[in-house]
C-alpha cells in the first residue's frame, strides 16, 4: 500500500491543479466595464439592477424579484415584509449559516430552532408543529447545500396555523422541488449573490415573491422605508416604515446578469462533477454521499460527505475524532476540504450568552413569551444536527472549470486514505480540532 502523506508519503493531488471560483470570462469583464464607462454606479431604478430583477424573476418563475446588497439583507427584508416583529417567533432549522436566525433577531423576534432530517440535512417537518405557539408568525426553512427542503408538509403546516413561509434559498439558485424552482415555494424567498455562491455578484442578494403586498413592503424596507420612485419622477423623501439602505451596486449586478446568461451551463458542470463523486465515493464503505430524492434537482452549492466508522468495525475512536483525522489526512493528500460550520446555530456564543442587543433583548422583550428570559440553549436538544457535525466535511472544488480528472484524483486520495485506516487511527491520537462551547463529551 502507498504510504499516506501524513506519514511522509507522496500526496495524490499535486500543486496547481485547482481552479478558482468564480470563473470570470471576457463577457463578464465587458459587462462590468460598460457600467464604469456609463458612469452610473448605483440607483434603485438603474439599468443593471432592474435588468437583473426582471431576468432572475423570469428564470425562476416568480412574479417579483428585488435585488439587495447581501443574502442577509434579503432575509431581513423578507422578515419585515412578512410582518414579523418584537416578541414574535419564527421556526427555523438548527443547521444553517447564522445569518438566517440573525435576520429574525434583527427585528427583535426570536428564532425557534428545530432539528434536521438525517437524510436531507434540512429541517425536519415532523418536528415543527410541537414548536408552534401563539407567538409563531412564520416558518423559515433553509435549502441547505442547495437541496430543497420538503416543502409540501411545511406549507400544509403553515396553512393550518396561518403562518408565512420564507425560503432561505441562499445556496439554492437553480434547485427544484417537484418541478418548481426554489424561490417560488413559499410566500417569500431569499437568495445570496456572494462571491462563493453558484450565481455570484461579488456581494448581493435577491428577494422573490408572487405576492404584490409582501414585495411592496420588502422594497420599502430595502430603500430606507420609502417607495422607490420611477426614473424621471420627483423623489418625495418620505419614509413610510422603518427601513435600511440595502441597495446593491450596478457593477455587481452587471456581473451577475452576465453569469446568469450561462448559468445553466455552469450548473451542468457542477452536476457532472458531483454525480461522478456520488458514484465513485459511494463505493467506499463507511462513507455516505449526499442524498438527492428523485423529484428534486440539487443546485450543488456544497458537497458534504459523512463518515460511519462503526460500519467498518471501528468503535475505539470517537466518530468526531475519526472524521477529523480522515479530513486532515485527505488535506495532506492535496484535497481541498472544509467544514462549513462546526456546531448547531443555537450552540454559538451569541445564543449561549444571549448577546444580541444588550439588556437581554430580544429574549427579555416584554412582548416575548416570558419563558425566553431564562431559557438556556443546549446543542444536544438537536441530536441529529450534532451527529451530522461529528461525521461530516465538504469537498470544495466541485465547480467548473475544475474537471473530472481532478475528481478522479480526489477519489484516488479517498481510497488511499480508507485503505490505510490503521495509520489514520494512530494519527487521530495526535490531532487537535474545534469543539462546541461547553463541550463535555469524551472525544
Amino acid at each position: 500500500m502507498a504510504k499516506l502523506a501524513i506519514n511522509g508519503g507522496k500526496k495524490v493531488v499535486g500543486d496547481g491543479l485547482h481552479k478558482v471560483w468564480p470563473s470570470i470570462n471576457q463577457d463578464d469583464k465587458d459587462a462590468v466595464m460598460r457600467v464604469l464607462d456609463r458612469g452610473v454606479l448605483w440607483g434603485p431604478m438603474e439599468e443593471e439592477v432592474t435588468g437583473l430583477q426582471n431576468e432572475f424573476a423570469e428564470y425562476i418563475g416568480a412574479k417579483h424579484a428585488l435585488v439587495v446588497n447581501s443574502g442577509t439583507a434579503a432575509l431581513h427584508a423578507a422578515v419585515v415584509a412578512a410582518g414579523i416583529g418584537p416578541g414574535d417567533e419564527v421556526i427555523t432549522p438548527a443547521y444553517s449559516f447564522w445569518a438566517t436566525s440573525q435576520a429574525i433577531m434583527a427585528h427583535n423576534a426570536i428564532p425557534v430552532f428545530v432539528d434536521i432530517e438525517a437524510d436531507s440535512m434540512n429541517i425536519d417537518p415532523a418536528k415543527i408543529e410541537e414548536k408552534i405557539t401563539d407567538k409563531t408568525k412564520a416558518l423559515l426553512p433553509v435549502h441547505v447545500h442547495g437541496l430543497c427542503t420538503d416543502m409540501d408538509p411545511i406549507n400544509k403546516i403553515a396553512g393550518k396555523y396561518g403562518l408565512k413561509v420564507i425560503e432561505d434559498a441562499a445556496q439554492a439558485a437553480g434547485a427544484k422541488y417537484k418541478d418548481k424552482n426554489a424561490g417560488v415555494l413559499g410566500d417569500l424567498a431569499c437568495f445570496s449573490l456572494n462571491g462563493s455562491k453558484n450565481l455570484p455578484a461579488g456581494e448581493g442578494g435577491i428577494v422573490t415573491s408572487n405576492d404584490d403586498e409582501l414585495m411592496d413592503r420588502a422594497r420599502k424596507m430595502a430603500m430606507f422605508g420609502e417607495k422607490a420612485i420611477p426614473k424621471g419622477q420627483i423623489r418625495l423623501y418620505d419614509a413610510e416604515m422603518m427601513g435600511f439602505n440595502y441597495r446593491n451596486n450596478e457593477m455587481g449586478d452587471a456581473l451577475c446578469r452576465s453569469m446568469l446568461k450561462r448559468y445553466d451551463t455552469l450548473q451542468t458542470g457542477r452536476r457532472e462533477l458531483c454525480e461522478y463523486l456520488n458514484t465513485e465515493l459511494g463505493k467506499i464503505k463507511g462513507l455516505r454521499t449526499p442524498d438527492v430524492p428523485t423529484d428534486f434537482v440539487h443546485s450543488w452549492h456544497l458537497y458534504k460527505v459523512r463518515l460511519y466508522p462503526e460500519q467498518l468495525g471501528i468503535t475505539d475512536v470517537h466518530v468526531k475524532r475519526f472524521r477529523w483525522a480522515v479530513q486532515k489526512a485527505l488535506q495532506e493528500e492535496g484535497c481541498e476540504l472544509f467544514e462549513w460550520h462546526n456546531m448547531p446555530v443555537p450552540s454559538q456564543k451569541l445564543f449561549l450568552n444571549k448577546e444580541a442587543y444588550g439588556k437581554g433583548c430580544p429574549w427579555s422583550c416584554h412582548l416575548a413569551d416570558p419563558k425566553w428570559k431564562d431559557y438556556q440553549y443546549n446543542p444536544f436538544n438537536y441530536p441529529v444536527c450534532v451527529d451530522m457535525f461529528d461525521r461530516s466535511f465538504c469537498i470544495k472544488p466541485i465547480y467548473p472549470p475544475n474537471d473530472i480528472k481532478l475528481m478522479e484524483l480526489y477519489v484516488e486520495a479517498f481510497n488511499k486514505v480508507f485503505d490505510n485506516l490503521d495509520e489514520v487511527i494512530e494519527f487521530s491520537k495526535t490531532i487537535e480540532f474545534p469543539t462546541m462551547p461547553g463541550e463535555n463529551r469524551d472525544i
